[in-house]
């Protein structure tokens, strides 16, 4: 396509090349072809259960271990979404026309009427009835105000607030956001020497709020558990914005005739994740979180992951120095490829055994030398969420796989039914080694797989368009890893999707 000026400017301030758009707008007129699932992975095929023992042993090496360590948190965006149902209800109902159980009867907004039955155990209620006291004459009135200073630009605003930043969760004198319940959960298990490291991936606009509630937090969670914090933050790269089409696979042009360009998805933040130094990196999703009573569960079953990577690493990184020799016997060429069969899932093809001593070296090579993701999977209960599989690439590769299911052909009945088949979920809970035999930390950017991203369809000033997501952080991404997944309990999974979610019991601190 031809750039005009105009365009180059943008490109340029944008750090886009014209390369990189015109390769975006070519997959959008080929396309993004499906995954193809080979089979899910259950206990015992692709997922690993270990009992309370061998949890131990592997708590006991983390705990032994010297190492630095890191949390990374994407907690980019706004909450909006978690607060749908009550915008929704400040936009249709009003207290001077008819009575809330009118309004309910006539309207499908089952969530608004859920919450209120719970609503005092929602953390920031005694917030915001300090706020509204005096103001109402009826409890319909009551529960409109109470939405209203909730959400209302000119009030507390919370749907624009980042969800890291929001109420959570609330204890006797003081109520916590989710934000400070990261910091004390890596307090737990990420901490070296008295201190921990981590790192929240968040919106530009919410940079000066996040820094005055580290100032708060910090003190607090320090006097409670004797261990200082070091807290770093990014934004979403403009580079890794992509370009949006019209339905005629041509660039999308706002009305002033500048490109438009959308944020690219969680799968941008694997820059944001590249430019991070630990030896072994936990992720976990922002409104992850739980109250301090549960707390040692959860920081024991990072442990466990964190101990079965070190231990697996070893041993990758035993074999490393050994494939780096000139020469290595048949026999032990054969050890190294069973370990990465039965440790690290690598699948090798059949034509395997007919390369020779030198070429062999190489395979192993190649495929030993990778960054390693160990992977929490929780038992499927009905969340969302994508899941693990066992993947056949278009090579005839079969490698395991987060898949979501808009990866999935739902049209082939086949792979429908092999998706609803899933065992098991990904809540988004990973220990990740990013370094080689030497110290030298990978680049990530090579080991992802940039046929995996999204096309979504979009509308902009009314106009539909197409719209573009990279591959997700913890799916193409990461396609290129090695993989293992774990079975892990399910109370480690706590997100908060909507603002009932807070009414969990697990939300509740008593």
């Amino acid at each position: 396509m031809r750039f005009s000026e105009e365009d180059i400017k943008q490109l340029s301030k944008k750090g886009i090349s014209k390369e990189k758009v015109e390769n975006q707008l070519e997959t959008f007129r080929e396309g993004i072809p499906y995954v193809n699932l080979s089979k899910p992975a259950v206990i015992g095929d692709g997922i690993l259960h270990f009992s309370a023992s061998e949890e131990a042993i592997f708590i006991k090496h983390f705990e032994e271990t010297t190492c630095s360590l890191l949390k990374f948190v994407p907690a980019s965006g706004a909450a909006s979404r978690m607060f749908k149902a009550l915008f929704n209800f400040l936009g249709s109902y009003d207290p001077s026309k008819e009575s809330l159980e009118t309004y309910f009867g006539h309207t499908d907004n089952s969530l608004v009427k859920a919450l209120f039955e719970k609503w005092e155990s929602l953390p920031f209620y005694d917030i915001i009835q300090q706020r509204i006291r005096g103001s109402f004459t009826s409890s319909d009135m009551e529960k409109y105000l109470f939405v209203e200073d909730m959400l209302s630009e000119n009030r507390l605003d919370y749907g624009f607030y980042p969800k890291g930043l929001l109420p959570f969760h609330k204890y006797e004198s003081y109520v916590v956001t989710a934000f400070e319940e990261h910091l004390k959960e890596a307090a737990l298990y990420a901490q070296t020497s008295g201190k921990a490291q981590l790192h929240f991936t968040i919106s530009p606009q919410h940079q000066l709020m996040f820094q005055k509630e580290f100032e708060v937090a910090r003190a607090r969670v320090l006097h409670q558990t004797g261990v200082d914090f070091e807290v770093s933050f990014s934004n979403q790269k403009s580079s890794t914005d992509t370009i949006a089409a019209d339905m005629e696979n041509k660039v999308f042009r706002n009305d002033d005739g500048s490109l438009l360009f959308r944020p690219g998805g969680h799968g941008a933040l694997i820059e944001n994740l590249n430019e991070q130094d630990a030896d072994v990196i936990f992720i976990k999703n922002v409104d992850n979180v739980v109250t301090s009573r549960t707390l040692e569960a959860i920081a024991n079953s990072k442990k466990v992951l964190a101990g079965l990577l070190l231990k697996v690493q070893e041993q990758v990184f035993a074999y490393a120095i050994l494939l780096e020799k000139e020469t290595i016997s048949a026999a032990l060429l054969s050890e190294i490829k069973k370990f990465l069969e039965t440790e690290l899932n690598v699948r090798f093809t059949d034509s395997f055994d007919s390369f020779n001593i030198s070429e062999q070296m190489k395979i192993l090579q190649d495929k030993m030398n990778r960054p390693i993701r160990i992977c929490g999977m929780v038992k499927n209960e009905g969340e969302p969420g994508g899941g693990p599989f066992w993947v056949k690439e278009i090579n005839d590769r079969i490698s395991l796989q987060i898949v979501e299911s808009a990866q999935v052909d739902l049209n082939n009945e086949a792979q429908a039914a092999l998706l609803k088949s899933a065992t098991h979920f990904n809540p988004v809970d990973l220990v990740c080694g990013v370094k080689n035999h030497k110290g030298e930390k990978y680049d990530l950017l090579q080991f992802v797989d940039a046929n995996l991203g999204f096309i979504t369809g979009k509308t902009q000033g009314g106009r539909e368009l197409k719209a573009l997501e990279l591959p997700g952080l913890w799916n193409g991404a990461m396609a290129f890893w090695n993989t293992i997944f774990v079975e892990v309990p399910v109370g480690t999974f706590n997100p908060v999707k909507t603002v009932n979610d807070l009414l969990r019991p697990s939300h509740q601190p008593s």
